[in-house]
């Protein structure tokens, strides 16, 4: 009994390690780095500030001080160092991580409902009142 529980103490231990590794890792070099050149520091925050964070979901990448916030940081100014614009560095971030990172979802097979539904709703509203206020005359 007392092998099994260690045997389970020492799986334990072996799995947390790499858990506990992750949050002693350095940020990444252009994660609170700005570029050296002005207009591509301004290209890339300009589209930072147009991607959401996908650990706080409420901010945004440049907002955010959370590490995977970071990442996305050193990444866009990474790839619009390397040449990249920044419609090319945000299709590789949606094809990454989907439409939900970008506060500016382009209309799509899966994200028209987001643009569709409103219409629609403010139409159904529109007929209800015009039936239901048209008749009191």
């Amino acid at each position: 009994m007392r092998w099994l529980l260690a045997l389970l103490m020492a799986a334990c231990a072996l799995s947390a390690a790499p858990l506990a590794a992750q949050g002693t890792l350095p940020p990444a070099p252009y994660a609170y780095r700005q570029l050296d050149d002005p207009a591509q520091e301004a290209q890339a925050t300009e589209l930072m500030e147009t991607l959401r964070c996908l650990t706080c979901q409420g901010q945004s990448v440049v907002d955010s001080d959370a590490p995977m916030a970071g990442d996305m940081r050193h990444q866009v100014r990474t790839r619009i160092a390397a040449g990249e614009t920044p419609e090319e560095v945000r299709a590789w971030l949606i094809d990454r991580y989907g439409d939900y990172i970008s506060y500016k979802p382009s209309i799509s097979s899966v994200t028209w409902p987001l643009f569709a539904v409103p219409v629609l709703l403010a139409v159904v509203i529109a007929l209800v009142l015009r039936r239901r206020l048209g008749g009191r005359k």
